[in-house]
């Protein structure tokens, strides 16, 4: 049976391959980017925000079945941007489009966390992040500047544990998970296979057990499965898909 399902990030990378292979399988997707989407919303703002969850309303007033929270920027010299983008745009997406989830017989939600969330990070923004602060946390990114991008992917990690096991989520029977995607040929990332000092780099920070790096379509195959499945236990997971990353990186974790 046909499902429809709202994917943020949706024109290009992950979000792109992940449109089209629940397309292909007769799904209906609401696709959600800067641009080239159905619904052109920048989630870094208020009011893109406060946009999108209404012209997704407008086309899905009977409810949705699934979210795929993908919207997401990678930029040294946009750190306060990241934290809006990736965290905050992403609960935002998540909160904002719960309603229509619970008139789903069986609602399904995904947000794209990261191995990044392993790495060094600003504990001072998470804390703020967490705590639902924006301006406090931007402030803070600005302040003091690094690590933006694993800064805002942990706190997403640790939202999601958190906000999955709740009342209005995992009680409404919304089931609520997010996936750590290790190293992934996109468009963002794949000028970087061509430079042999940044490779040697992503190596340290993300060795892998397996050949090569994966393509967006392998990550989508996962997403795919979390925002159809039929059983109503599994939820508040953080699924990392990283050929290995992970276990290399953290052996004693259970």
């Amino acid at each position: 049976m046909s499902r429809t399902i709202v994917v943020t990030g949706a024109a290009s990378g992950i979000g792109a391959a992940t449109r089209d292979r629940l397309e292909r399988s007769g799904n209906k997707v609401i696709g959600v980017d800067l641009r080239n989407s159905d619904i052109d919303a920048d989630l870094g703002t208020a009011a893109g925000r406060a946009a999108m969850v209404e012209q997704v309303t407008r086309l899905a007033p009977d409810g949705i079945d699934g979210v795929l929270a993908g919207a997401g920027i990678s930029a040294q010299d946009r750190e306060a941007q990241t934290i809006a983008i990736n965290y905050f745009g992403a609960v935002a997406t998540l909160e904002g489009l719960r309603p229509l989830l619970a008139k789903s017989s069986r609602p399904r939600a995904v947000a794209i966390c990261s191995t990044a969330a392993m790495l060094p990070n600003n504990p001072k923004v998470v804390e703020l992040c967490l705590a639902g602060d924006e301006e406090g946390a931007l402030a803070a990114m600005n302040a003091e500047p690094g690590n933006a991008y694993a800064t805002s992917k942990n706190a997403l990690s640790h939202w999601v544990r958190r906000a999955a096991a709740s009342p209005e989520w995992g009680g409404a029977g919304i089931l609520l998970n997010g996936i750590g995607p290790g190293v992934v040929k996109t468009p963002m990332t794949e000028p970087l296979f061509g430079q042999p000092e940044m490779m040697k780099l992503i190596h340290q920070s993300n060795p892998i057990a397996v050949k090569d790096y994966a393509p967006p379509e392998e990550i989508a195959e996962l997403i795919d499965f979390l925002l159809g499945m039929e059983n109503q236990y599994l939820l508040g997971q953080i699924i990392f898909i990283d050929g290995g990353s992970d276990a290399i990186l953290r052996p004693q974790q259970v």
